[in-house]
């Protein structure tokens, strides 16, 4: 992995969702990191159901903690519902740190 994108998901991670105490890459809200030319970030994201009350809010955060990053021009971030969001999608980590 390119030391830009681990620092994108390093910024991703600092980004909690409001209900689950798991940040929102273990919690595997997040489906496709994908960089264009070290200045062009695509991300493919989705939210734990489609009723999640900061659909607008945290999108919007992960934009703005992408764009922090020097050197990083622009997000292109798409919100998908397909596949839909399970518990599967967590990682081992944020499983335990869940106690499931």
């Amino acid at each position: 992995m390119s030391d830009l994108k681990e620092k994108i998901i390093s910024e991703i991670k600092k980004i909690y969702d409001p209900e689950i105490p798991v940040n929102i890459y273990e919690l595997g809200l997040i489906y496709k990191v994908e960089v264009v030319d070290n200045k062009k970030v695509f991300i493919e994201m989705t939210l734990t159901s489609p009723n999640c009350p900061v659909a607008e809010s945290l999108p919007k955060s992960v934009k703005e903690n992408i764009l922090k990053i020097p050197d990083i021009k622009d997000v292109d971030l798409k919100l998908v519902w397909d596949p839909p969001w399970n518990k599967d999608k967590m990682s081992e980590a944020a499983k335990l740190e869940l106690n499931l």
